[in-house]
This record gives C-alpha cells, structure tokens and sequence, in this order.
C-alpha cells in the first residue's frame, strides 16, 4: 500500500465530504453531520489540522484537529487543547490501518506543536491504543463518561467541562 499523509488542499475539500459522508453513513451512534462540521471548521478557520491519507491519487481518510476549551468549577481554563474528529475512512479501506496512520500524525503533529493535549468522543475499545482514557474529572456535557477521552501530551490532563467549537452544531 502507497499511502501518503498529507495536509489538505482546497482541491482535497470535495474529496473529504464524500469520504466523510461514506464513512459514517452506517455508523451507529451518529447524527450524520460529521461532513457538515468539518466543513463549518473550515469556514470558522478552526481546523487546527486536517491531514488526509491518500493512496494511488485517492483520498482515503482524513482527521480533523480543531481547539478546545476546557474550563473547571473556578472558571480557569486549559489553554492549547484540541479535539480530534472527525476521523474518517473509506468503508472499503477500514481495518487496513489508515485510521491509525492518521491518529499517529495526527498526534505527532501535536506533539511537535507543544500542544498539551488532545480530547475526542469515541469508541475506547478503539482510542485506548493510542493512550486516550477517560477521566471522571474530564467532562463533555451529554456525553457518556466512557466514551470522551483524553490524552496528556505535555502535562496532565487538565480538571473541567470540555467546549468544542461551535461548528460541531452544523447541520447543514
């Protein structure tokens, strides 16, 4: 397999939706927007990173990385945060290790930018391999508590209640 990481173009954007789209399409425990949110990211200047994977000239996955807000019961807050999601791979090329491909740029990426952490929703069985675990004094309001996870990547994971970008409300 030839696969290339790489950042986004604007001639990669078409190419991310109809991913996105495919990849979620009959996914459980979706609302079906994850297209429409990295596209609100994007038009907000909130993606943090958006890093595709394609082989032979094909977009076959993509991750987004935008910031976080993580506040605690004093009101401070965590600076330099961000969220990974959505992460997407073509039905036809899941299992083939690009999705965790991407995380390890995805993470290496923020590592090299001193970012102290990353946040994301999902299945632990999953992002338990790359070090995210939950934490009782993590929180996403409406979220249950296994399946918001963090990983420290310079420092501890900070105490509070985790704010995404408005864009993950995008609909359409």
């Amino acid at each position: 397999m030839t696969l290339q990481l790489r950042h986004e173009t604007p001639d990669d954007i078409a190419a991310i939706e109809a991913v996105t789209v495919s990849a979620f399409a009959d996914a459980p425990h979706t609302s079906h927007t994850e297209q429409f949110i990295v596209r609100a990211l994007r038009a907000a200047n909130e993606l943090t990173l958006s890093i595709v994977a394609e082989e032979h000239g094909q977009v076959v996955g993509h991750v987004a990385l935008s910031p976080v807000k993580i506040t605690d019961d004093n009101g401070r807050k965590a600076e330099g945060w961000h969220g990974l999601g959505p992460l997407s791979v073509l039905p036809q090329r899941q299992g083939h290790g690009i999705g965790s491909r991407l995380m390890e740029q995805a993470l290496s990426e923020l590592r090299t930018m001193r970012a102290p952490g990353c946040v994301l929703l999902g299945d632990p069985a999953y992002y338990a391999r790359f070090g995210f675990q939950a934490h009782a004094s993590l929180q996403l309001p409406g979220v249950p508590p296994g399946y918001f996870m963090a990983l420290a990547l310079h420092g501890p994971v900070p105490e509070g209640i985790a704010h995404y970008s408005d864009a993950f409300t995008a609909a359409a």
